[in-house]
């Protein structure tokens, strides 16, 4: 008897995932195609969809060869996606009347600028702060900049998404348009108490209730593939946001379960028992729903982790920045009282503070630039530490640990610092592709492989654990140190206000 896999498609920024998940709950294969992305100027950011689309046939492809070769078929489809790149295509033709909008880009800046004076009310009502990422932004650029978008639109033949709405698209040909509550959460449109489009938002963006993807939860049927040969007649289970789909592929599904991505930039999710106050510190979001029942969440993002540790090497001359720095932080035991605030691009969550800007502090005659690589180093520890006590503040939580993935968790001085400087113990998965094992596991519960949550609680999820052993009065010392060099960030927006 053929045991099956399920097939997951996790589309990120730069790259689409395949990954067969087997019974048992453990990934039998993985392939990978690369993704472009186009840099047209003024912050433009843009990615092809039909580029996207073929990348999505590489790995299905890979993916079902393996499966043919192993006797075993694929049961079941699950997409994970990057979140807030804003698609559009013809409701009649599929064809994409632009390029995907990057979640990026920032040529949403001035909608942003004239609609301020609604900010408070879009916060309140999506949990979102009015700012670039949001795809309503986009979207309302696209109809302000695209005559054929704005025809469309008053044929009601208008058909916008994000990433997940338009591969669902194309694998039914045509024949669903959806999205699950965690993309939709992210769009800056969903209203978070109705648990629907929120009309008001749709008519201060300039859309139309026509053109947006029918909501259903992360867990349940998308339609079934009919256009792709090695994939006829095989149902789409699960569609949810990447950085939720990590959350879930945890395996850990208490209210005050947190977790950490650290990448380029990272992000904290918390799990909330319900939806949570309104805060300006924090977004407010959709983790996933299942069979109706929805699971909310305190998230915060930060914009430059990984990518500090990359400019630093730059900054440095380094043949391979961002290992080069990370191998020259290893050669000093500590910081020695440097403070590097990468803000580059302003600061996020919880400060959310646009005017700020990078700050190298506490600089001596003694220093080297392995003291500065190892600050940017901690400066993802300090940034992750900040979100989390804002979360337990904030959304009233007690942490008793932080997990953690991504690809910068690989780097175990940072995973130990992280310990130290939050006080608490920082579980690494050892499985290196969550969004997608998320998304498999969300399927899987769809197609009855599981039960509940409860088992997919109880399938193998291997982790690292690091525990803290610094003596509190250095962590209080370092982290007073922290908030004096991001301070000294902000001193140009407190100068300005």
């Amino acid at each position: 008897m053929k045991s099956g896999f399920l097939l997951a498609i996790d589309q990120g920024t730069t790259n689409t995932k395949g990954l067969l998940l087997n019974r048992c709950g453990t990934p039998s294969f993985m392939a990978t195609a690369p993704v472009g992305w186009i840099h047209s100027g003024l912050g433009h950011v843009e990615q092809d969809p039909e580029e996207i689309w073929l990348s999505v046939l590489g790995v299905i492809g890979e993916c079902a060869s393996y499966a043919s070769r192993s006797g075993n078929s694929i049961e079941a489809l699950a997409l994970s996606n990057q979140r807030e790149t804003a698609t559009a295509w013809h409701a009649l033709t599929g064809a994409p009347i632009s390029n995907a909008i990057g979640w990026q880009c920032q040529r949403s800046a001035e909608i942003c600028r004239r609609l301020q004076p609604h900010a408070e009310m879009i916060r309140a009502r999506t949990g979102l702060p009015l700012a670039t990422l949001l795809s309503a932004g986009k979207w309302a650029w696209l109809l302000e900049n695209s005559p054929k978008a704005r025809n469309l639109s008053e044929a009601a033949a208008l058909r916008l998404g994000t990433v997940d709405s338009w591969l669902i698209h194309r694998l039914t040909g045509g024949s669903v348009h959806a999205t699950d509550f965690s993309n939709a959460s992210r769009t800056g449109l969903l209203n978070l108490e109705t648990l629907a489009w929120d009309t008001d938002l749709l008519n201060l963006f300039g859309l139309t209730p026509d053109a947006m993807p029918e909501l259903r939860s992360s867990c349940g049927s998308f339609g079934v593939c009919s256009v792709v040969p090695e994939l006829n007649g095989v149902p789409i289970l699960a569609a949810i946001g990447d950085s939720h789909a990590a959350m879930f592929g945890h395996g850990q599904y208490a209210s005050g379960t947190v977790k950490a991505t650290y990448g380029t930039g990272s992000s904290l999710m918390a799990l909330t028992p319900g939806l949570a106050a309104d805060t300006p510190a924090l977004a407010r979001t959709i983790a996933w729903s299942i069979g109706g029942k929805t699971q909310f969440a305190l998230e915060g993002n930060i914009a430059m982790t990984g990518s500090a540790v990359q400019w630093v090497g730059e900054f440095l001359h380094l043949a391979e920045p961002a290992h080069d720095a990370a191998s020259l932080a290893e050669t000093v035991p500590d910081a020695d009282g440097v403070y590097f605030v990468p803000a580059m691009v302003g600061l996020g969550a919880p400060h959310w503070d646009p005017s700020a800007r990078g700050t190298i502090a506490g600089l001596c005659r003694s220093h080297s630039p392995a003291h500065v690589a190892r600050a940017a180093i901690d400066a993802i520890a300090y940034q992750v530490a900040d979100v989390f006590f804002a979360m337990q503040s904030s959304g009233g939580l007690a942490f008793s640990a932080l997990r953690a993935d991504g690809g910068a968790a690989r780097n175990r001085q940072l995973m130990h610092f992280q310990a130290d400087i939050l006080g608490a113990p920082v579980l690494r998965s050892g499985d290196l592709e969550l969004s997608a094992l998320g998304a498999s596991f969300l399927a899987g519960l769809a197609l009855g492989w599981w039960n509940d949550l409860d088992e997919i609680a109880a399938l193998p999820h291997p982790v690292d654990s690091f525990q803290p052993a610094m003596h509190v009065e250095d962590r209080k010392r370092l982290y007073a140190g922290w908030k004096t060099a991001v301070a000294r960030a902000r001193l140009k927006a407190e100068a300005d206000a």
